[in-house]
């Protein structure tokens, strides 16, 4: 690839043609039919894109699985240098990029640089894997025998990528993956295709990705999802989303021997001891609950505060929500922006009234607003909760909710809401406040917060999640270090070398150096 044409396909609009899929090099319309991508916060049409079929599923694969062969036997420096290329392609890009995830999944400034900036790191990492693949030598009790073991790539691996950090959540499998000496098919979600899918090919493509190697398969995962699942080609089948979904993608994967890497849904605790700063809690909290409008599967689901500081922490929390902007998420100031669709609105506020009628107390929030409610603009939530229209949903953006009163037991609390709710729970020693943490299905991330560190960190030991979090909150992804959970919250690890634990596999070679005597 000329450095011209690198340079003219390097360029990411908004307003680009998305109306492609990107198999074996080539943005193809085909003939099929398209997805339209709404903008959440008005609802108007920013784009339509292909909607992929099983065909299309199968082509990506038998694609991938020609280009991988040639893509393994690359040098680890030829490899580093595209993944290498492809953060650059990414900076080069950074203002589009934010308003295409504004424009595509409701994300706000803060949360688009948080995201961006996780995408970004996650490349630069998986740069340095090419030569951080490592095999190992072990002794044999076999005389004059060498054991060798190595590391080869899995060969394909299909990814399955969530709406709601659309850019990350699928680069941080597709990076990886090709830097271990994989091909990939992604199949992003289909409120996000082109963040989460079609702008990942163009990144690539403009840093000299060879054809064939990523394929990208927009479409609904009720009509291409068990293919993408199933397919026999997959080596690794790597899946970010919803535990009941998950459960059924791995049960696909699996039916054809294939390793599901899952990260699934959360019920964060969020521990307050009862020797914390209130204030300094508080803005952990709502900081962990409240950005992209809770929709982050690490966001904290649920507050546990000692007894003592409840009603302080309570009142603190209030403040904090009713103070937050809310509208539309390209106004440099606003914090809370729309929910992706109506459907996740309904069922988050679902739970709100569901709480209450069991017998929380709706502090503020509870309701939905559209932008003609706050003329256009950003408002703090505070100037438009009314807190009498529980459940009202007449718009795409739920205002910040806290419940009061709140137990385990209630549907905010005992479910994965996803959304802008804070569910405050009180609990009287710290044996309650580990048996209310752990008393879920989930084990994802959790935080405390404490003044004591070092009884925090012990608390930490007790909490049976994969990430947690002292004197901050749960909403933590750095690219080097262990992203996963316990129990319903997934299957193996993203991130640094524990990633490359799943998308590589050990092939154990032994030498007979002398000729090996045989008792038959």
């Amino acid at each position: 690839m000329s450095q011209a044409t690198q340079t003219e396909k390097s360029t990411i609009s908004v307003d680009a043609e998305w109306n492609r899929l990107y198999l074996n090099g080539e943005h193809s319309p085909g003939d099929r039919d398209s997805l339209v991508v709404e903008n959440p916060s008005t609802h108007e049409q920013i784009a339509t894109v292909p909607k992929g079929t099983v065909e299309d599923v199968n082509d990506a694969y038998e694609i991938a699985t020609t280009a991988q062969t040639e893509w393994a036997e690359r040098s680890p420096g030829e490899r580093a240098a595209i993944i290498s290329r492809a953060v650059g392609v990414l900076r080069d890009n950074r203002e589009s990029i934010l308003e295409l995830l504004a424009v595509e999944s409701g994300t706000t400034k803060t949360k688009g640089v948080s995201e961006f900036e996780s995408a970004a790191g996650i490349t630069q990492e998986a740069a340095s894997f090419p030569t951080r693949i490592s095999g190992d030598h072990r002794a044999s009790n076999i005389e004059d025998k060498e054991n060798l073991v190595k590391r080869e790539p899995v060969g394909v691996v299909g990814v399955i990528s969530p709406w709601n950090f659309p850019l990350h959540l699928s680069i941080r499998a597709v990076a990886p993956a090709l830097a271990a000496g994989n091909g990939v098919v992604l199949k992003p979600a289909s409120d996000t295709p082109i963040t989460g899918g079609l702008l990942i090919a163009r990144v690539f493509e403009a840093a000299g990705l060879p054809d064939g190697l990523l394929n990208v398969v927009p479409g609904r995962g009720s009509e291409i999802g068990d293919r993408m699942a199933g397919h026999p080609a997959a080596g690794v089948i790597a899946f970010t989303g919803s535990t009941a979904v998950g459960r059924q993608v791995a049960k696909q994967a699996v039916d054809h021997l294939a390793y599901p890497a899952m990260e699934l849904g959360g019920n964060g605790p969020h521990v307050v001891l009862d020797d914390a700063d209130v204030e300094k809690a508080v803005d952990a909290g709502a900081f962990g609950t409240f950005l992209h409008q809770g929709q982050i599967c690490i966001s904290i689901n649920r507050h546990l505060v000692h007894e003592s500081l409840y009603d302080d922490y309570v009142e603190t929390l209030t403040e904090k929500a009713a103070s937050l902007p809310v509208g539309d998420p390209t106004t440099e100031e606003t914090v809370i922006g729309p929910i992706i669709n109506e459907s996740q609105r309904d069922q988050m506020l679902g739970y709100v009234e569901e709480t209450v009628d069991a017998g929380a107390t709706l502090e503020v929030g509870g309701e939905a607003v559209s932008l003609d409610d706050i003329d256009g603009t950003t408002t703090q939530a505070g100037d438009l909760d009314t807190a009498t229209t529980l459940g009202d949903a007449n718009g795409s953006f739920v205002l910040p909710t806290v419940l009061s009163g709140a137990t385990n037991e209630m549907a905010a609390a005992c479910n994965e809401h996803f959304g802008p709710i804070a569910p405050v729970i009180p609990f009287a020693d710290t044996d309650e406040a580990v048996e209310l943490a752990n008393d879920t299905d989930y084990g994802l991330a959790a935080s405390v917060y404490g003044n004591d560190i070092g009884r925090a960190q012990r608390i930490a030991n007790r909490i049976d999640a994969g990430m947690v979090h002292v004197n901050d909150q749960p909403v933590n992804d750095e690219p080097h270090v262990p992203f996963g959970g316990y129990k319903s919250s997934g299957i193996g690890r993203f991130n640094g070398e524990y990633v490359l634990d799943e998308f590589t596999q050990p092939k154990w070679i032994s030498v007979q150096n002398e000729p090996r005597e045989y008792p038959l």
